[in-house]
């Protein structure tokens, strides 16, 4: 699963890395959890979006906190999933994000980051309930080096592949390389949703 990730890059870099002329204005955070409004990208820009994912056919918003993840592999058939599979695809930039792994009867939290350059890409879909628009954060099985923290990892799409993902293409929803990404062990303050400032990424004193 991904339930916590972080996106503190200044705009320019964003709209570098992923060819727009402009962003939405967005704050930097370094906690980010199911519910806020986070920055996608979508075939025609970027836009922000409440992550939570309310099918466009939910008779209410209540389904958000749930469906903040989509598993790679049953998106394609699940009643809330496949519509927006199809037809409304996103990436969802990101610094890095958070997984944890229990140690010592504790849940230790790791940040993953790009191991090269400034900026993940997740496989996303978007949907519009009413005047809401929501977004979830594809995920599927770990790559080697990610299994030795959590058992799921969110679909990293490479820069090559943007266009691909979002023009509707099969095959993209895979572990990426274990070389682009790094790992570090990060301060168990994160586990606290509330806590968001920069000290959350930085490697845990020993």
């Amino acid at each position: 699963m991904c339930g916590r990730f972080a996106l503190h890059a200044h705009p320019d870099v964003v709209c570098l890395q992923f060819g727009l002329a402009s962003v939405p204005l967005f704050e930097p955070h370094y906690n980010l959890a199911p519910g806020a409004r986070i920055l996608i990208v979508r075939n025609d820009g970027a836009a922000l979006a409440r992550w939570g994912l309310v099918p466009g056919w939910a008779k209410s918003p209540s389904l958000t906190a749930k469906l903040n993840n989509a598993r790679a592999e049953t998106v394609a058939h699940k009643p809330a999933f496949r519509d927006a599979y199809r037809a409304r695809r996103c990436l969802i930039p990101a610094s890095g994000f958070y997984e944890w792994k229990s140690e010592f009867g504790l849940r230790q939290p790791y940040y993953i980051h790009p191991a090269d350059g400034e900026l993940f890409a997740f496989a996303g879909l978007w949907e519009q309930w009413r005047d809401l628009q929501t977004c979830t954060i594809i995920t599927t099985e770990p790559n080697p080096k990610m299994a030795a923290i959590h058992d799921r990892m969110p679909v990293i799409v490479s820069r090559a592949e943007y266009g691909a993902w979002l023009g509707g293409a099969e095959g993209l929803l895979k572990p990426c390389p274990d070389a682009a990404i790094a790992i570090r062990r990060v301060s168990r303050a994160v586990n606290n949703a509330r806590n968001d400032v920069p000290a959350l990424i930085e490697p845990e004193a020993r």
